[in-house]
């Protein structure tokens, strides 16, 4: 079970963040228990080069995080229009 929160947290060091309780139970796929999520925390904590991820792999994820980006981008934009349309016939319909 450690396992599946080492590899929490290096999901999360591969988006720049700092990993908290939080950030790793939200990261894992199963259920793990909070006693082993904070003692594999704390053992980051000390020695976080234990931790260390490859750079490659890192490089590797900056792009498809650009492209959820761009993704998420158009779909807010679409949203967004919808909701104006939305709006708009709302106001038209209701005079």
């Amino acid at each position: 079970m450690e396992q599946f929160v080492i590899e929490a947290i290096k999901k999360i060091l591969v988006q720049n963040k700092v990993p908290s309780v939080a950030l790793i139970k939200g990261k894992l796929s199963q259920t793990v228990p909070m006693p082993i999520i904070i003692s594999v925390l704390g053992r980051y904590k000390n020695d976080p080069d234990n931790f260390k991820i490859d750079e490659q792999k890192q490089k590797s994820q900056e792009p498809k995080k650009n492209e959820s980006q761009t993704q998420l981008d158009r779909i807010e934009s679409k949203l967004d229009l919808l909701l104006n349309l939305l709006q708009d016939s709302k106001k038209t319909g209701n005079s």
